[in-house]
């Protein structure tokens, strides 16, 4: 078999038998045979909570590692509120993201004896919250509520933040978690990923990022999780590096949820205000090669105010107004840019363009921030954000879910997503960690539709009847790469195959986004091929909705509209010779029902006039952009 060398951004095996050093033990690299070239999207959730964080284990869930890595691998698990779970189809990687600060602080708070929390922490504020964690899943979920709002502030009672208490908790479930992610990672079956949350929230604006490993536990047991709270982003670089360099293994992290970041998430200064450094930006770009664009709180990638002439760009954004964590802070419009990746993609070409570097040259994918342990994302077998959120709770799809004072997220604005799908030669964990490195993953919403783009100069519509994949690598780059500007328009060939399991697709679109010679930037959404073409033909621009199947009666749909594959090899129509670019896949599924729907059908529940409005939607996939560059 020909080996191809293809660089660091596209495919990094340049020999028929990788060599095996045992530094790589854990990472699964020589254990099974890889292929040529990444032959599948693996599918995965890179942000799932357990018992062990402190805010799942406050709301109520009593499940842990070993019950979360279960479940996604497709076993049957007994949900905290009771219910069997189990997942259709189990994933192929996970990483279980437990918040590093407080550590399985709540479950230890809970279990100690009352006298303890009276007489030894002595602190009235933590007995009361002992209290209420006991008194009934409500009052526990508002006691959580009120620590957290305090963790936000930086006002943590001292009873709970003492170092040496935290640090002997962290260090004994650490190390305990990874022993077991060991023991569950199984190479060419299933990967367990290391990982944790690091959650900073200034004002509770949301800046948490999952750190992701490579590596087995002889390296992440040499390190702890690097706390949030009071903490910098610098510093968890730091703390990444120093990992990197001290055990010889691999870490990135991923920026998530930024659509509740107040503008914070993607700025174009430094925190203090000061002008971004060269320093800063490569750090950035190479620390956070991936940002996490839909998940439970929302969609992040782009909002109808900053992308007006979107007609599809709506998705996920109801509700979340209330632009932080405490929900206590709406969101300006001004801020808007700062919080959603596409507008992110753009200022990182203004950075570049000053600073020679781009920041924001990121990947994207999906994943749940699911607080049950439970990595559901499908419509159809959704288990909330938190307990109070699972499906015993039979009004969940219009009750109000409050926290303490806090209230306005509304049970029907949680979307049933999203998940992460890398290619890659095979399922371990270097394989897996490489995908995301290189930025060739993509985000969906939920469904598990098959999406591979390549960017060239010479592709044409004759591809396809050869090995298409093989001229994409050989000829070109895939989803993540970088192209350079060789004075003549980019060609991309496109495929999307529908979920088997799932409905058919309206349409694939291209979305651009550029900077011109004056420094402005501008994006645009081009329909490159839909459905029925034949009769969907596009006027002014635009092509004539796919048609909606959905019987609201009893939450079905038919697949009697759409198609089951479309693909294209498609030219950019406007390009300018000398400006730097990305170009980015969203793939439409055709209307399906959401869980809101599915869970009036099956409780015999009156969904809201608004959850009503929003109780069918067009699923979807985003690839990892294609940058086009010139010369420097």
């Amino acid at each position: 078999m020909a080996a191809v060398c293809l660089g660091a951004l596209a495919l990094a095996a340049c020999s028929d038998e990788p060599a095996i050093e045992p530094s790589q033990r854990g990472t699964g690299e020589g254990a099974i045979a890889l292929a040529e070239f990444p032959d599948r999207p693996y599918w995965g959730d890179t942000h799932l909570h357990t018992d062990n964080s402190i805010d799942a284990f406050g709301f109520g869930v009593r499940l842990g590692p070993e019950a979360a890595l279960r479940f996604a691998r497709g076993e049957t698990v007994t949900a905290t509120t009771g219910s069997d779970a189990q997942l259709a189809r189990p994933l192929d990687f996970l990483v279980i993201s437990d918040h590093s600060d407080g550590l399985g602080a709540t479950r230890r708070l809970f279990d100690a004896p009352r006298w303890y929390v009276k007489w030894v922490m002595g602190d009235e504020t933590v007995l009361r919250w002992y209290d209420m964690m006991h008194e009934s899943p409500e009052q526990s979920q508002r006691a959580v509520g009120e620590l957290i709002t305090r963790a936000a502030t930086g006002l943590v009672p001292e009873a709970l933040a003492d170092p040496d208490e935290q640090r002997k908790a962290s260090e004994e479930i650490w190390a305990a978690h990874i022993d077991m992610l060991d023991r569950y990672n199984e190479p060419g079956t299933f990967t367990a990923l290391a990982g944790y949350e690091w959650t900073a929230m200034p004002d509770g604006n949301n800046l948490h990022r999952v750190v992701m490993f490579r590596d087995g536990r002889e390296r992440t047991g040499q390190i702890l999780p690097y706390p949030g709270l009071n903490t910098t982003v610098e510093g968890l670089w730091d703390h990444m590096a120093n990992y990197m360099e001290t055990t010889g293994g691999q870490v990135l992290a991923i920026p998530h949820n930024s659509n509740l970041s107040n503008g914070l998430m993607f700025e174009t200064t430094l925190a203090d205000g000061s002008a971004m450094t060269v320093e800063y930006a490569e750090r950035r770009a190479r620390m956070e090669p991936v940002v996490e664009v839909t998940q439970i709180k929302g969609d992040s990638e782009t909002h109808p105010l900053i992308s007006p002439n979107d007609e599809m760009a709506g998705f996920g954004v109801a509700g979340w107004e209330l632009g932080n964590l405490p929900l206590n802070a709406r969101s300006e419009p001004e801020m808007l840019p700062g919080s959603y990746a596409r507008s992110a993609l753009l200022r990182g070409l203004s950075l570049e363009a000053q600073l020679g570097v781009n920041p924001y040259a990121f990947g994207m994918i999906g994943s749940t921030d699911s607080h049950t342990a439970l990595a559901t994302g499908d419509e159809d077998n959704f288990y909330g954000k938190h307990t109070g959120n699972e499906p015993a709770v039979t009004q969940r799809a219009v009750d109000s879910q409050s926290l303490g004072t806090r209230v306005g997220r509304f049970g029907w604005n949680y979307l049933a997503g999203g998940y992460a799908a890398a290619w890659a030669r095979g399922n371990t964990r270097a394989e897996i960690f490489d995908a995301f490195a290189r930025r060739e993953v993509y985000a969906t919403t939920g469904p598990r539709m098959t999406v591979r783009v390549f960017g060239g100069f010479d592709f044409d519509a004759g591809d396809w009847d050869g090995d298409w994949v093989r001229a994409g690598y050989q000829r070109g780059v895939p989803m993540g790469g970088e192209l350079t500007d060789q004075g003549t328009a980019p060609r991309f060939m496109i495929s999307a195959l529908k979920d088997p399991d799932g409905a058919n697709l309206d349409r694939v679109q291209v979305v651009k986004g550029w900077i011109d010679a004056s420094g402005q930037t501008a994006e645009r959404v081009y329909d490159v091929v839909w459905s029925d073409a034949e009769s969907r033909v596009m006027r002014g621009g635009r092509i004539p909705a796919v048609g909606d199947t959905v019987n609201r009666e009893d939450a079905s749909y038919t697949n009697t509209i759409g198609a089951a594959q479309l693909q294209t090899t498609w030219t950019d129509p406007d390009y300018v010779a000398g400006e730097n670019a990305f170009y980015y896949v969203r793939v439409l599924e055709i209307p399906t029902p959401r869980w809101t729907l599915f869970d009036a059908v099956r409780f015999g529940i009156e969904l809201s006039s608004e959850a009503r409005d929003d109780a069918v939607a067009q699923e979807r996939a985003y690839t990892s952009p294609i940058w086009l560059k010139t010369t420097q």
